[in-house]
C-alpha cells in the first residue's frame, strides 16, 4: 500500500508541475508592428534551433535584409562551412499583416516562389525599441533565431530573449551558438 501511495503521489506531483509548466507558456505571438526601414540591414545570427538548411554552418551566420520597391524584403542569408568557404542563400520575404511583423519567406527561384507550400513562416516575436535585437519564430516551434546587430550578444539581453524563447514554448536546450 506505501509503494502504491508513493507511486500515485509521483503521478499526481508529476502532472501538477507538467500542468504548471504548459500554464506559464502561451503560443508564439508576432509584435504588433515592424519598421521594415529600420529592421533592414545586416543581422548577426546568435543562436538558431537546429535545422537542415543551416546543417552545414560553423560559424559567421548572418542575414542581410533589403526593402525591394514593392515592400517585399530581400533576405541574404550566409555562413561559414567546414572547408572555410563563406556560403549563402537568397530569398524573398512577403509582409503577411499590416503591421509587416508576419513574413512568409521563399528560397525557391524567383520562377518556381509561385508555390505555396514553398513559403516558411518568419514571425518578429521580439525587436528591441532601437532595433539592436531580434528574436524571430514562427507558429508551431520547430524554428527560432536570435540576431543581434553586433556579432555578440551581452548575457543578460541574451537570456531575456531566451525567456520569451520559452514563455513562447520553443526549447531553447536545443538552441545552437556558432561562433562570429
Amino acid at each position: 500500500m506505501k509503494i502504491l501511495f508513493k507511486s500515485v503521489f509521483a503521478a499526481t506531483a508529476l502532472a501538477i508541475i507538467s500542468t504548471m509548466t504548459q500554464a506559464e507558456t502561451v503560443a508564439p505571438r508576432a509584435v504588433d508592428q515592424v519598421d521594415i526601414q529600420q529592421y533592414a540591414g545586416k543581422w548577426y545570427e546568435i543562436a538558431h534551433l537546429p535545422m537542415y538548411f543551416q546543417r552545414k554552418c560553423i560559424s559567421d551566420i548572418m542575414a542581410q535584409y533589403r526593402v525591394n520597391a514593392d515592400q517585399t524584403m530581400r533576405v541574404l542569408n550566409s555562413c561559414r562551412i567546414a572547408n572555410g568557404e563563406m556560403i549563402s542563400s537568397e530569398g524573398v520575404a512577403y509582409p503577411q499583416n499590416e503591421g509587416n511583423s508576419k513574413l512568409k519567406v521563399s528560397f525557391l527561384p524567383q520562377g518556381l516562389r509561385w508555390i505555396p507550400f514553398s513559403k516558411g513562416h518568419y514571425w518578429l516575436l521580439r525587436v528591441d525599441p532601437e532595433y539592436k535585437v531580434a528574436l524571430v519564430g514562427e507558429p508551431s516551434n520547430k524554428y527560432l533565431w536570435i540576431l543581434s546587430r553586433e556579432p555578440q550578444l551581452d548575457e543578460a539581453t541574451y537570456q531575456s530573449y531566451l525567456d520569451t524563447a520559452k514563455h513562447y514554448g520553443y526549447d531553447v536546450t536545443k538552441l545552437i551558438k556558432l561562433p562570429h
